[in-house]
């Protein structure tokens, strides 16, 4: 429970892209927060890609600009330069990928970061890498890529299970949305949405759905926005 609260949102956003400063404007007008989890050294790279047949942008925020940008939301963890950390054999590579990352995107922000998610699809995580980072560094938690579906608390903190991935399925995104706040409970539960900001681009019209999803969830007094 926190603040007398039982419910809990967030949301967590991978790659530091130069599309998070538009979503950030929608969580703020909403008094809504949420995780960026950015790769340090690709920092102010340019870049493109293509998802579903269509080329986005995927150029990353200046380094300079992190502590501005992500202010009143959580910076985190995504390593360096974005690795499959399961690939590496190097247990010290695996350790350097994810706390030089976090050094230099604490120094960015001036405050401790101590979250992370995972990078790359697919098994991205697993119990040797999660050992290695909960060991040797000051993180608390840390995100896969995989989801629950469930607003139960996941017990593994450093493989930890998001809710949904917005950009899989907007339906179930939204009809989840309403049954958290029809949700009365004595226990905590959590809505944990995760996703990329560049992928509001391959579909425009979904920057203003998630303008009404944020609208829908946002200021309840029974819930906690953290």
């Amino acid at each position: 429970m926190i603040n007398g609260k039982n419910k809990f949102i967030t949301f967590s956003y991978d790659d530091g892209v130069t599309q998070d400063k538009r979503l950030i404007e929608i969580f703020n007008k909403y008094n809504l927060k949420a995780t960026f989890n950015i790769n340090s050294e690709l920092l102010g790279q340019p870049g493109s890609l293509v998802r579903n047949g269509v080329r986005i942008n995927h150029t990353k925020n200046n380094p300079e600009d992190v502590k501005y940008i992500y202010d009143g939301h959580e910076v985190a963890v995504h390593t360096l330069t974005h690795p499959n950390l399961v690939n590496i054999e190097d247990d010290k590579e695996v350790l350097r990928q994810v706390e030089q990352d976090r050094v230099n995107l604490s120094e960015l922000v001036g405050y401790e970061v101590e979250g992370m998610a995972y990078p790359c699809g697919g098994k991205n995580c697993d119990d040797r890498v999660a050992d290695i980072i909960k060991n040797n560094t000051i993180i608390k938690y840390a995100r896969t890529i995989d989801t629950t579906k469930s607003f139960e608390l996941f017990g593994d903190l450093y493989q930890y299970k998001g809710t949904v991935y917005h950009h899989e399925d907007w339906d179930l995104l939204f009809d989840m949305g309403k049954k958290f706040l029809d949700l009365q409970t004595d226990t905590p539960k959590i809505f944990y949405i995760w996703g990329h900001a560049y992928e509001f681009d391959i579909y425009p019209k979904r920057w203003n759905l998630f303008d009404e999803f944020c609208k829908m969830i946002s200021n309840r007094s029974d819930i906690f926005y953290g």
